[in-house]
Protein backbone atom coordinates (compact mmCIF):
# COMPACT_ATOMS: atom_id res chain seq x y z
CA UNK A 1 0.00 0.00 0.00
CA UNK A 2 1.88 2.53 -0.94
CA UNK A 3 1.17 5.55 0.88
CA UNK A 4 3.28 8.96 1.28
CA UNK A 5 4.60 9.51 4.82
CA UNK A 6 4.98 13.45 5.31
CA UNK A 7 6.86 12.24 8.39
CA UNK A 8 9.97 10.42 9.58
CA UNK A 9 8.30 7.66 11.91
CA UNK A 10 11.79 7.72 13.63
CA UNK A 11 11.47 10.90 14.62
CA UNK A 12 8.09 11.56 15.41
CA UNK A 13 8.30 8.32 17.95
CA UNK A 14 11.37 9.59 19.42
CA UNK A 15 9.81 12.88 20.47
CA UNK A 16 6.67 10.76 21.88
CA UNK A 17 9.56 8.69 23.76
CA UNK A 18 11.08 11.58 24.80
CA UNK A 19 7.58 12.95 26.64
CA UNK A 20 6.94 9.76 28.07
CA UNK A 21 10.85 10.10 30.00
CA UNK A 22 11.65 6.95 27.10
CA UNK A 23 14.41 6.76 24.60
CA UNK A 24 14.14 5.26 21.03
CA UNK A 25 16.33 1.57 22.00
CA UNK A 26 18.02 0.07 18.49
CA UNK A 27 15.19 -2.63 18.81
CA UNK A 28 12.54 0.13 18.90
CA UNK A 29 14.26 1.51 15.97
CA UNK A 30 14.55 -1.44 14.05
CA UNK A 31 10.83 -2.43 14.45
CA UNK A 32 9.70 1.01 13.10
CA UNK A 33 11.84 0.63 10.36
CA UNK A 34 10.78 -2.58 9.09
CA UNK A 35 6.86 -1.64 9.90
CA UNK A 36 7.10 1.36 7.63
CA UNK A 37 9.47 -0.49 5.28
CA UNK A 38 6.38 -3.11 4.76
CA UNK A 39 4.38 -0.78 3.92
CA UNK A 40 1.25 -2.89 4.73
CA UNK A 41 -1.43 -4.44 6.80
CA UNK A 42 -0.24 -6.79 9.31
CA UNK A 43 -0.42 -8.52 12.80
CA UNK A 44 1.83 -7.96 15.53
CA UNK A 45 3.00 -11.43 14.74
CA UNK A 46 3.28 -10.81 11.23
CA UNK A 47 5.50 -7.50 12.06
CA UNK A 48 7.56 -9.79 14.59
CA UNK A 49 8.33 -12.63 12.27
CA UNK A 50 9.38 -10.06 9.55
CA UNK A 51 11.88 -8.34 12.53
CA UNK A 52 13.16 -11.62 13.75
CA UNK A 53 14.68 -12.29 10.30
CA UNK A 54 17.12 -9.17 10.97
CA UNK A 55 17.62 -9.43 14.72
CA UNK A 56 16.38 -12.81 15.94
CA UNK A 57 17.39 -11.98 19.63
CA UNK A 58 13.68 -9.79 19.60
CA UNK A 59 11.09 -11.12 22.02
CA UNK A 60 7.66 -11.01 20.67
CA UNK A 61 6.71 -8.98 23.73
CA UNK A 62 8.94 -6.35 22.64
CA UNK A 63 7.53 -6.15 18.99
CA UNK A 64 3.82 -5.95 20.92
CA UNK A 65 5.52 -2.81 23.27
CA UNK A 66 6.64 -1.18 20.14
CA UNK A 67 3.20 -1.24 18.23
CA UNK A 68 1.26 -0.10 21.02
CA UNK A 69 3.89 2.72 21.70
CA UNK A 70 3.85 3.33 17.82
CA UNK A 71 0.02 3.73 17.82
CA UNK A 72 -0.26 5.44 20.73
CA UNK A 73 2.74 8.32 19.07
CA UNK A 74 -0.60 8.01 16.44
CA UNK A 75 2.24 6.47 14.24
CA UNK A 76 0.30 3.00 13.37
CA UNK A 77 -3.58 2.83 13.17
CA UNK A 78 -5.04 -0.20 14.77
CA UNK A 79 -7.66 -1.79 12.72
CA UNK A 80 -10.06 -4.65 13.81
CA UNK A 81 -12.30 -6.52 10.95
CA UNK A 82 -14.32 -8.49 12.98
CA UNK A 83 -11.88 -11.04 13.58
CA UNK A 84 -9.43 -11.63 16.65
CA UNK A 85 -6.52 -10.46 14.93
CA UNK A 86 -5.93 -7.17 15.61
CA UNK A 87 -4.43 -5.81 12.63
CA UNK A 88 -1.98 -2.47 12.25
CA UNK A 89 -1.25 -0.29 9.42
CA UNK A 90 1.08 2.95 9.29
CA UNK A 91 -0.12 5.96 9.73
CA UNK A 92 2.57 9.31 10.06
CA UNK A 93 0.58 11.95 7.98
CA UNK A 94 -0.50 9.46 5.53
CA UNK A 95 -3.68 9.76 3.61
CA UNK A 96 -6.87 8.77 4.62
CA UNK A 97 -8.61 5.51 3.22
CA UNK A 98 -11.80 2.92 3.70
CA UNK A 99 -10.77 -0.43 3.61
CA UNK A 100 -12.33 -3.90 1.37
CA UNK A 101 -12.22 -6.89 3.90
CA UNK A 102 -12.62 -10.74 2.93
CA UNK A 103 -14.58 -12.51 5.03
CA UNK A 104 -13.00 -15.76 3.82
CA UNK A 105 -9.37 -15.02 3.36
CA UNK A 106 -9.26 -11.92 5.74
CA UNK A 107 -7.61 -9.86 2.75
CA UNK A 108 -7.91 -5.94 3.32
CA UNK A 109 -7.75 -3.61 0.34
CA UNK A 110 -7.29 -0.31 0.92
CA UNK A 111 -9.31 1.99 -1.04
CA UNK A 112 -10.45 5.80 -1.59
CA UNK A 113 -13.29 7.13 -3.34
CA UNK A 114 -13.54 11.32 -3.63
CA UNK A 115 -17.66 10.77 -4.24
CA UNK A 116 -18.10 8.48 -1.31
CA UNK A 117 -15.88 10.90 0.95
CA UNK A 118 -18.13 13.38 -0.44
CA UNK A 119 -21.16 12.34 0.54
CA UNK A 120 -20.17 11.38 3.88
CA UNK A 121 -19.29 15.12 4.36
CA UNK A 122 -22.56 15.86 2.95
CA UNK A 123 -24.57 13.76 4.95
CA UNK A 124 -23.04 14.98 8.43
CA UNK A 125 -23.71 18.80 6.43
CA UNK A 126 -27.45 17.66 6.34
CA UNK A 127 -27.91 16.26 9.73
CA UNK A 128 -25.96 18.95 11.87
CA UNK A 129 -23.04 17.11 12.61
CA UNK A 130 -19.35 17.77 12.33
CA UNK A 131 -17.85 14.38 12.08
CA UNK A 132 -14.29 14.28 13.31
CA UNK A 133 -13.00 10.98 11.86
CA UNK A 134 -14.43 7.76 10.18
CA UNK A 135 -13.96 4.31 9.69
CA UNK A 136 -15.62 2.16 6.53
CA UNK A 137 -15.37 -1.60 6.22
CA UNK A 138 -16.92 -3.37 3.50
CA UNK A 139 -16.92 -6.88 3.82
CA UNK A 140 -17.26 -9.35 1.35
CA UNK A 141 -15.37 -12.32 -0.52
CA UNK A 142 -12.39 -11.09 -2.74
CA UNK A 143 -11.79 -12.51 -6.31
CA UNK A 144 -9.11 -15.24 -5.46
CA UNK A 145 -11.16 -16.46 -2.93
CA UNK A 146 -14.09 -16.40 -5.52
CA UNK A 147 -12.29 -18.21 -7.77
CA UNK A 148 -10.84 -21.02 -5.17
CA UNK A 149 -14.79 -21.50 -4.31
CA UNK A 150 -15.61 -22.37 -7.90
Amino acid sequence: MAQKNKLNPEDVLTAYLAKKGMKLTNQRRLIVREFYKADEHMSAEELYQLVRKVDPSIGQATVYRALNLMRDAKLARELRFGTDVTIFEPHAGGTHHDHLVCEECGKTVPVLDEQIEALQTKLAEIHGFKPTSHRMYLYGICGECQKAAE
